[in-house]
């Protein structure tokens, strides 16, 4: 998702609630692959956080849980642009991930830190299963986002540019629950509706690790 902002290195990114049609050029939805929870397990520190920062945040972000892996882009049977993808694609990276026979794994949920878009929990994979999954997933990609990696669960969106070094300083007084650790045995295919910036996510399907899927 694309969002407008005041370009700053020393200030977090102004999101706002519009239709970003230049982005979705009328397509939907958007498409990608993550991990999702028993949300029971992760909604005291979302709800601890959301409430220590309302302040700062755009107002009805909605989207549950999430561990983002890869983008898969609009889906489409005849893809035209760029970031359009066909059946195929979900068709290969089903297969590459029931190649790489993964077990189940466990993730933790830490501190909040934050990019200039949004605050977030850090996740930590003690097994290294998320990158072999990314790069998994990464080899059949129709096309790639820039940037390096950073495996993260999004609290929100900031609703303004705010000094940064501010904002970190509010994050680390923040009273949350101790870290928790989840459970993972299966990735998800989810979408959201690409009109609605921070809307909710809906499960296309879910595929077990070492399960028939």
């Amino acid at each position: 998702m694309k969002h407008e902002f005041e370009v700053s290195e020393m200030h977090t990114l102004r999101n706002v609630r519009r239709d970003f049609v230049e982005w979705h050029l009328g397509r939907p939805a958007y498409v990608l692959w993550a991990l999702d929870f028993d949300t029971t397990m992760v909604l005291p520190h979302l709800r601890a956080a959301q409430s220590q920062l309302a302040d700062l945040l755009l107002g009805g972000y909605c989207r549950q849980p999430h561990v983002t892996l890869s983008l898969c882009g609009f889906p489409s049977d005849a893809p035209v642009h760029a970031d359009d993808f066909g059946p195929e694609l979900i068709q290969a990276q089903v297969q590459a991930v029931q190649q790489l026979q993964l077990a189940p794994f466990e993730i933790e949920i830490g501190g909040l830190e934050t990019f200039t878009s949004v605050p977030y929990f850090t996740v930590h994979d003690a097994s290294g299963s998320l990158a072999a999954l990314r790069a998994c997933l990464a080899a059949k990609a129709s096309h790639a986002a820039g940037g390096d990696y950073v495996p993260h669960m999004t609290v929100g969106l900031y609703a303004d540019a705010w000094p940064l070094a501010a904002v970190q300083a509010r994050l680390k007084r923040c009273v949350l629950p101790e870290p928790v650790r989840l459970p993972v045995r299966g990735i998800s295919l989810l979408s959201y509706q690409a009109a609605d910036i921070g809307g909710v996510l809906s499960c296309l399907a879910r595929y077990p690790f070492g399960g028939d899927n």
